[in-house]
């Protein structure tokens, strides 16, 4: 047996060797070819899943070691007696790390988010998390997700224009569909740019194309949209320079790049391989995570304000600005910035040390995901 997989997987090396052939290339060289005489494919997001890729080959089963669909031609493999699958909720934790480390740049740069309303478009595993967020941060929260509210009744869904015109601060975490009724590409328009409350916060995690760049520059220019942040872009890796010299921060896709994002999706692409072919792997998970000398906080005692202590807290375990640095450095390294992003763990590898009597700190850590002990 064959499996053809993209070789910036992490923890995949190693896993399937003793039952399959593997062959290992990168994402977005995958061609058919390499498919032919292929049984399994394991991909991330650069590769394209679809009839020209698969068409004549023996593939009987695809998997992508991520959170997103849309690079996958689901109705073509459903037609074709394809097995598929996805990760949903992998990287979840990650996205939130990379959300509260946004925050926790806009509180330490004199952009105080207590009291102020986050609206939060797409609550599924991501949207969520990014609530807890909010709420550790002091804030008020809206939520959009017309699928959601059409399957929920109870669901408190607020109508995406409504919640533009309410949040200071918009953050879409929505899968990337292009047809349908609950479409999201370009979500970001130029009507619902009209809908903006004047000076607010913009943040785009999800896919580049639910936010038109076009619209966004002229947000960012008429002044609508005071602070934008994007890990993702409508023309990835080829980004644009001047939108990006408009950003508060701009990094290259990777706010899911948590270690521990990432083995959770190689973990679900292992155990779908397993169950297709009957490996005995179904409960497949990598090796111990890596661990930093230190990874035990304390909050600083010159600081008495709730939220730049948490902060400061957040920074110290990610900050999301070295991230968006680099790239501003070097836009041309996109793929390479992604190819060997470093380790970063997320927040319930932390222990943060308190005072007993820190009660409104303990909580905000806790709905971050941080284990809190008292000193």
């Amino acid at each position: 047996m064959l499996i053809v997989a993209d070789d910036r997987i992490p923890f995949l090396k190693g896993a399937l060797e003793p039952f399959a052939e593997m062959k290992y290339l990168p994402g977005a060289s995958i061609g058919p070819g390499d498919l032919k005489n292929a049984d399994g494919l394991i991909v991330r997001t650069r590769t394209k899943v679809n009839e020209a890729l698969l068409k004549g080959s023996n593939v009987k089963a695809v998997v992508s070691a991520t959170i997103g669909t849309d690079h996958l031609d689901i109705p073509w493999l459903e037609a074709n007696d394809i097995a598929w699958a996805n990760a949903p909720g992998c990287n979840s934790g990650s996205v939130k790390q990379y959300i509260a480390s946004v925050f926790a740049n806009l509180e330490l740069n004199y952009y105080s988010l207590r009291g102020k309303t986050l609206g939060i478009v797409g609550v599924g595993n991501v949207g969520s998390k990014v609530a807890k967020v909010g709420e550790a941060f002091g804030m008020r929260i809206l939520l959009n997700d017309p699928p959601r509210a059409a399957a929920e009744p109870d669901f408190p869904n607020v109508d995406l224009n409504v919640l533009l015109q309410m949040s200071d601060v918009v953050t879409f975490h929505v899968p990337l569909t292009r047809e349908g009724a609950y479409a999201t590409y370009n979500l970001l328009n130029d009507i619902t740019l009209l809908m903006m409350k004047r000076g607010g916060v913009l943040i785009n995690s999800s896919r580049g194309e639910v936010v038109e760049q076009r619209v966004l520059m002229k947000g960012i220019s008429s002044g609508l949209i005071e602070r934008a942040v994007l890990d993702v872009w409508e023309e990835e890796p080829d980004i644009s320079r001047d939108l990006q010299e408009r950003l508060m921060l701009g990094t290259p896709h990777i706010a899911g790049y948590s270690v521990d994002g990432k083995a959770n999706g190689t973990s679900a692409a292992v155990r779908f391989m397993s169950q297709q072919f009957g490996l005995g792997l179904d409960g497949w998970s990598p090796a111990e995570l890596p661990v930093f000398d230190d990874m035990c906080l304390s909050p600083s005692d010159e600081v008495e304000q709730l939220n730049l202590k948490l902060a400061q807290l957040v920074i110290s375990t990610y900050n999301v600005a070295d991230d968006a640095q680099k790239l501003f450095e070097h836009p041309e390294k996109f793929e390479e910035l992604r190819g060997n992003y470093p380790v970063r763990r997320e927040f319930h590898a932390w222990t943060v040390k308190i005072p007993p009597t820190s009660t409104d700190l303990r909580k905000s850590l806790e709905l971050l995901g941080f284990q809190v002990t008292e000193e």
